[in-house]
């Protein structure tokens, strides 16, 4: 469809039919403050505060606009502002952000915001990502002049486990109660009481109590809706947020992981349209927690096995003795066997398909998915597995075989990237029988406590890498936290135990790891790093397809 003429503030834009003013002013650089309206969520037009000046050409008897002296379009403005939110554009339309009357307007507006809110700003927990504290310093007044008593509200009221309510700081947007009905389908919020004594509520009986509870803390404008087990943990302007994708399932939605001197505080969404929209599920954003537990696995282990001792070893010290008995295994006749995880990153399976050869597996997951963004797949790389030719079709179809490869004596060897096979039918005797078992991990389990050697490994907060998603689109994440002790991102580990076994495959960095998968699989042909970006790539479903076919 033809885009739509308009001008904002002097600003001539092109913008789809059917966009409203708010948005109209984005595309031109404008913006037009609001708290009610969200690009998601039905239009409420409740709080006017994006209250605008708009006009439309006037025209003709023969349907034209009339031309002025200055040769321009004669433009009729309304008399009355109008709410940018529920103001659909037209052609020629022209609109006005900064005039007198509007300015006025907004002030007004702010000052019945703040009448009865607390002015509790230096210890409210949405300072510095509240949206009513930014707009009061941009377009208010700056000073008050309400000397009646406020009316007081109930304060940290509890919304079931995740959420507290302030019912004090609440605005009455409306956007918690348009969230639940419409998007979360679950219509247990709604207004009680009238004018100034107007608060929101849950109906009697009923509470938050969906997989999606907690995109109502994200887009709640004020401190009225705060993550219970994040209230009060740190400031907002204190953490470092870096974009990321949840690991937790194959949606693979795009987040921003928020961490402060190597802690994780919190997982919160990131806007990809293609992927997740503006949301994600309360399964995939609480599941960051692994990320901080002390147990973590910090430097490399070696385990003597009469002794069953442990103890430290230096990281090319580790990969040397590995190296050197895969080749010996293998020159005796012997066979090396991988199972490697479908949460592993796609570059870090590609390196374990090198390593472990063709006996390979991954381990599927799945469990109760929804019709909305959690999938039934908990893998976040599943795709990823198949691409690079380590896992089976199905999932984890060979892990039996390799059980009895291992029982036979036939399988000597076995690396085991990010999974614990103990709970896979591989249980600790019939490991006790192998020459050689690798487990690289971040926790310790019943894998790791028999290995002879355990390799520290990171988590997806704290390396580079990609996932392939359910819909087969390429996704990067970054770095938040740097791992602890002396743990390394697993592609590195890796990357060294395949220079060690094979001296020609040199790779310095996570580029050029991508560059060589790249080069190995026609569907990612053409495609870097940088050139996913930051919204992902979508690939090319049958040459997929053809791909895992021919590795199988």
């Amino acid at each position: 469809m033809p885009l739509v003429n308009v001008i904002v503030d002097e600003i001539p834009v092109q913008v789809p039919p059917g966009s409203n003013v708010i948005e109209a002013a984005k595309k031109a650089g404008v913006e037009i403050p609001h708290y009610c309206y969200h690009p998601r969520l039905p239009i409420a037009g409740n709080c006017r505060m994006c209250l605008v000046e708009v006009g439309t050409p006037k025209m003709t008897p023969e349907k034209k606009p009339e031309i002025g002296p200055d040769g321009k379009p004669v433009i009729m403005f309304q008399p009355k502002l109008a709410i940018g939110c529920n103001q659909p554009v037209s052609e020629g339309m022209v609109v006005r952000t900064k005039t007198p009357k509007v300015i006025k307007a907004r002030q007004g507006v702010m000052e019945f915001l703040l009448i009865n809110h607390p002015l509790d700003c230096p210890i409210c927990d949405q300072a510095g990502e509240c949206r009513l504290q930014e707009f009061a310093v941009d377009y208010g007044k700056g000073f008050s002049r309400f000397i009646e008593k406020k009316n007081h509200k109930p304060k940290a009221v509890a919304l079931g486990t995740k959420i507290t309510l302030d019912v004090e700081r609440c605005i009455l947007c409306s956007r918690c109660e348009r969230f639940m009905r419409e998007v979360a389908k679950s219509d247990c919020l709604g207004f009680m009481k009238r004018g100034s004594l107007n608060e929101i509520s849950v109906y009697p009986g009923e509470w938050p109590d969906t997989n999606y509870d907690l995109n109502i803390v994200d887009i709640c404008p004020v401190g009225a809706l705060t993550q219970t087990d994040f209230r009060f943990k740190q400031r907002t302007w204190f953490l470092k947020e870096t974009k990321s994708i949840c690991p937790n399932c194959a949606t693979g939605c795009n987040t921003v992981v928020w961490a402060r001197e190597g802690i994780v505080y919190r997982q919160t969404p990131r806007d990809n349209d293609a992927v997740n929209g503006a949301w994600m599920c309360d399964y995939g954003r609480e599941r960051f927690k692994f990320i901080n537990d002390p147990k973590r696995l910090t430097s490399p282990q070696r385990r003597d096995r009469a002794s069953g001792a442990t103890t430290d070893i230096g990281w090319n010290d580790a990969v040397a003795a590995i190296a050197e008995k895969i080749s010996a295994i293998r020159n005796s006749g012997g066979e090396i066997a991988g199972i490697g995880s479908a949460r592993a990153t796609t570059e870090e399976l590609f390196l374990f398909k090198q390593i472990a050869g063709e006996t390979t597996d991954s381990v599927a997951r799945s469990g109760e998915g929804d019709s909305f963004l959690l999938n039934k797949d908990l893998n976040p790389n599943s795709n990823g597995a198949s691409l690079t030719g380590v896992a089976a079709e199905p999932l984890g179809s060979n892990i039996a075989k390799i059980a009895d490869g291992i029982r036979a004596g036939k399988i000597r060897g076995l690396i085991v990237l990010g999974e614990n096979v103990a709970k896979l039918g591989i249980g600790e005797e019939l490991l006790k029988q192998l020459e050689l078992l690798v487990a690289i991990d971040i926790l310790p389990n019943e894998t790791t406590a028999v290995a002879d050697f355990v390799l520290s490994g990171a988590t997806f907060a704290e390396k580079h890498g990609t996932f392939v998603n359910a819909k087969l689109r390429i996704q990067r994440f970054n770095p938040a936290i740097p791992s602890p002790g002396n743990a390394r991102p697993e592609w590195q580990i890796l990357a060294l135990l395949l220079r060690a076994l094979d001296p020609t495959k040199v790779f310095q960095s996570l580029e050029e790891v991508f560059a060589a998968l790249a080069a190995s699989q026609p569907a990612l042909a053409g495609l870097t790093l940088s050139k996913i970006g930051d919204a992902g790539v979508q690939l090319d479903a049958a040459q997929i397809r053809k791909e895992v076919a021919a590795t199988i």
